[in-house]
Parts: structure tokens; sequence; C-alpha cells
């Protein structure tokens, strides 16, 4: 089984992140994007979920499956490694930086916020950067 979860670790937003603070998510159409989805999990409930418990969840939500298919369908999903939170329109895209505590709970800071400078100087907690939207 693969995992995407970090532990004591911060995710900062990408190098070339168009925004400098935390963005919600535009609504495109009528339907919820991935970043909509997990920005909806995540900004009322800091520290309540994991990544693999967000990650799936909005696979879950997007293909719709029936509740009795859930758990054969998170096995099938974690089968295979997936793209972590540093792939995250939310890191990517949106400024938003994500924290994983000692027990993996998530919750996320906007850059412009005196917590996501706080993480940046706290030399207990690993740091690593969301991926690029394009190559150098």
């Amino acid at each position: 089984m693969h995992t995407t979860n970090y532990s004591n670790t911060f995710i900062e937003i990408a190098e070339d992140c168009k925004v400098s603070q935390g963005e919600m998510p535009p609504l495109k159409g009528d339907k919820k994007t991935v970043a909509n989805l997990q920005f909806d999990m995540l900004y009322e409930n800091p520290y309540k979920y994991n990544s693999d418990e967000v990650l799936f969840g909005v696979f879950a939500i997007r293909k719709e499956f029936a509740k009795g298919e859930l758990k054969e369908q998170r096995d099938h999903y974690f089968s295979k490694g997936q793209p972590c939170f540093r792939a995250s329109p939310l890191t990517k895209s949106y400024g938003w930086g994500v924290h994983s505590n000692e027990e993996g709970k998530i919750a996320i800071y906007g850059a412009e916020t005196k917590e996501y400078k706080k993480f940046l100087k706290d030399d207990s907690i690993k740091k690593v950067k969301a991926m690029r939207s394009k190559r150098k």
C-alpha cells in the first residue's frame, strides 16, 4: 500500500505560484473542481483528515462511488503511488501551504498568514516546496 501522508512537514506554495496569498478556488461551471473539494474539506476542518483521506475522498466524490464499494476502491487507489499535496492545485495555484502535524493530520494556511511564516522559520518542521506548474 502506498501513502501520500507526511508527518511534521510543511508544504510551501510553488515557486511559480501566481498568487501571494491564499485564495478560495473559483467555481468552474456547476461541478466542483478538485481544488474546490480539497478546499472545502480542509478549510473548515483543520487537522481532522490526513492527506490520504482528503485525496481519496475527493477522488471518490468525483467518481460517485457507492458507499459499499469505498473500501475496495480505496485499496485499488492506493495500490499504486498517487500524487501528494505537493501537486495539489491549492499549493500550486491558489497560495495555500499545507502543514502535516505529528499524527499526519493536515491543515491549510494562506501564504500571507503569520502561521505560514511561522512554519517557514520553524527548524523542527521539514519543509518541501509544492511542484511547479511549468518547467524551468
